[in-house]
């Protein structure tokens, strides 16, 4: 047992029909008698633990999300107002719950029914209405995949199902973006169905973290690697707050690395080398400073009062790569942003795209020279434009890999 609860499922011979059972893990519960108090008190004792199941009399009544619940009582004087107060006054009263010998076909089902909370928080299982355990969403992923492997079913249904989960996966990101920034534009086009670049926003109170990244490969297995990435900064974010980018890329590089068993040692050898290049970027409301670090990612940033963009260059080291040490650190760069400064980051897939009559990459220089040439259209209408000259540029050439891009203008 490690950190107080069993860190895997219970090892259950997989069989024609694997249900919910096999996805079971023995984990802290709370009872509904409880208080706040208690609960900041068992997260802190499990650093690990995603979600806390709320029980009456060994029946579930909700479930505590640990991202949700450190999020609001981090707040200004929410603590002394709700450390007293039942545990329920931030548990989710709905979650997915499902009995233990529920097939995994109908749970995969069921959890993108209930949306993207399901996948990031986990759901309860029961045996005749008690309590049995939780199930993480990234292992009925992990599930589902072997199941598609077993079965050898038709590639591209297991393909548009990984499309429907990591779209759910990034739809709250979308949502907060749209509802904080009033002039931004994001595009997300992976190569395939699928794909290996994925995006992160979340607002705070006093400013708002992006994150912009590009995980190994393509297709099914860039995007099983989206996944890890994407929980692991979620986890950081709870942990150590939005404010310091640099350290969130160290936090997420660790994991990656301690996920995969991706280690430097030489009596360590690894089967895999996978990871990412990010950027990581926190923007303060109250004084208009952006705070970022990359990892062989780069900014894009264009002050009203100029004529050429600025460049803030990330570190040319990725996270989690076997040659990227466990301790790697990276640097914060701060930019104070003027009213209508626009602020561009992508990953290398529209930079790298060959095309044009010399069969060469896009390019950064093309990216700058439409951010000028569009500087007074919004956000919206730059995208277009340059996806627009993006592909006028590829041509008949195939593309090369998933393309990201996001941009906000200061208001």
């Amino acid at each position: 047992m490690k950190n107080g609860f069993i860190s895997t499922p219970t090892k259950s011979p997989i069989v024609r029909h694997p249900s919910a059972r096999d996805l079971s893990i023995v984990m802290p519960t709370i009872s509904v008698d409880e208080n706040n108090a208690s609960v900041v008190e068992i997260f802190s004792q499990h650093r690990d633990l995603v979600s806390l199941v709320v029980l009456q009399q060994q029946r579930p009544m909700g479930l505590i999300s640990r991202h949700i619940f450190m999020s609001q009582m981090s707040k200004p004087y929410h603590r002394e107002l709700y450390e007293k107060k039942s545990c329920i006054a931030f548990m989710d009263k709905e979650p997915l719950i499902v009995e233990a010998e529920t097939v995994i076909e109908k749970l995969a089902l069921m959890a993108v029914e209930a949306g993207d909370k399901t996948l990031a928080d986990g759901f309860i299982i029961i045996s005749n209405g008690a309590f049995l355990g939780w199930g993480s969403g990234l292992d009925l992923m992990r599930m589902m995949v072997d199941l598609q492997s077993e079965k050898n079913r038709n590639i591209m249904q297991s393909i548009e199902y990984a499309s429907v989960i990591q779209r759910a996966m990034l739809s709250t990101s979308r949502d907060n973006m749209s509802s904080a920034l009033t002039d931004a534009c994001l595009v997300w086009e992976p190569r395939d169905v699928v794909g290996g670049d994925f995006y992160h926003f979340t607002h705070f109170e006093g400013g708002w973290f992006a994150a912009v990244a590009d995980c190994t490969g393509h297709g099914v297995p860039g995007a099983f690697l989206t996944l890890i990435a994407s929980s692991t900064l979620a986890q950081a974010l709870v942990q150590h707050g939005p404010q310091d980018p640099a350290l969130l890329l160290s936090e997420v590089n660790r994991s990656i690395k301690q996920s995969l068993g991706q280690h430097t040692a030489a009596d360590r050898l690894s089967e895999s080398d996978d990871g990412m290049d990010a950027t990581f970027f926190w923007f303060d409301t109250s004084t208009s400073i952006l705070t970022s670090a990359g990892a062989k990612i780069s900014l894009f940033v264009l002050m009203p009062e100029h004529d050429e963009v600025v460049m803030v260059d990330g570190e040319r080291i990725g996270l989690g790569y076997v040659a990227t040490p466990l301790n790697a650190h990276w640097s914060n760069s701060t930019t104070t942003l003027s009213r209508n400064t626009i602020v561009f980051a992508a990953t290398d897939g529209i930079i790298d795209q060959i095309g044009g009559s010399r069969n060469i990459a896009f390019g950064k220089r093309r990216i700058r020279t439409a951010m000028l040439a569009n500087r007074h259209l919004p956000m919206s209408a730059f995208a277009e434009t340059l996806m627009g000259e993006q592909k006028a540029y590829q041509g008949a050439h195939l593309r090369r890999d998933d393309l990201t891009f996001f941009a906000f203008r200061v208001h």
